[in-house]
């Protein structure tokens, strides 16, 4: 008999720590499909930047500013979350590992509208919604380009399957705008002040960018019944 587990991921897109725990949670639920646990995943919105300008902010001025860390310490930052996320997802595209160009020239976004154009893409079907977050994490770490322009997204909804033009019609008219509010609300009220925070059923909270080891005991032991 199939198990399938409800999972709210709720992330940001600027966020690398997103990257690595929802790679090493799809290789955890890879794994468990043999013993008959699935999920249904649900990405949440969260923004780690809520206030930043539509221009942005450079990278290492945003982490000096926000964290306190110096230059080399971001560099070294980067450098290790580049790894992290290479091998938490190992075929990302064209059987090639996920890849982070971040640099000291890179920006840091302001993600409402994506958020906005996810909560569509969930209306249209999880299997989008999924498709469109790969597609704005690359958009974003690999391809370095503004979030906040929706030529931008659209061309990210495009590449995950979805209606461009649709894309642009959401994005437009401030459609959305609403529940995506509502869902940050929801989920602050919910203690989540730091992401990825992956909910499992609405009760279990596994915190942080885990590798898939730790998602798959986790999960299997919830299926099991806690």
């Amino acid at each position: 008999m199939t198990r399938t587990l409800h999972i709210d991921f709720v992330s940001d897109i600027v966020c690398p720590w997103c990257v690595v725990g929802l790679g090493g949670l799809e290789t955890a639920l890879e794994a468990l499909k043999a013993e008959g646990i699935e999920a249904e995943i649900h990405f949440q919105p969260f923004e780690l930047n809520p206030q930043m300008a539509p221009e942005g902010e450079n990278i290492v001025d945003h982490i000096g500013r926000k964290y306190g860390s110096t230059p080399e310490q971001s560099a070294a930052n980067r450098a290790m979350i580049t790894e992290r996320a290479a091998e938490a997802m190992p075929d990302f595209a064209d059987g090639k590992p996920f890849e982070m160009r971040m640099g000291p020239d890179s920006r840091i976004w302001n993600t409402f509208d994506a958020h906005r154009l996810l909560h569509w893409a969930g209306t249209v079907g999880a299997d989008r919604q999924r498709a469109l977050k790969k597609a704005l994490f690359a958009t974003h770490f690999t391809d370095g380009k503004a979030l906040t322009d929706a030529g931008v997204l659209a061309d990210a909804a495009a590449a995950a399957g979805l209606d461009r033009d649709k894309a642009v019609e959401v994005l437009a008219d401030d459609l959305h705008a609403a529940e995506v509010r509502a869902a940050e609300d929801l989920w602050r009220a919910r203690g989540i002040n730091a992401v990825p925070a992956v909910v499992v059923e609405g009760k279990y909270l596994i915190s942080g960018g885990q590798p898939a080891g730790v998602f798959e005991e986790a999960l299997r032991k919830i299926a099991a019944g806690g």
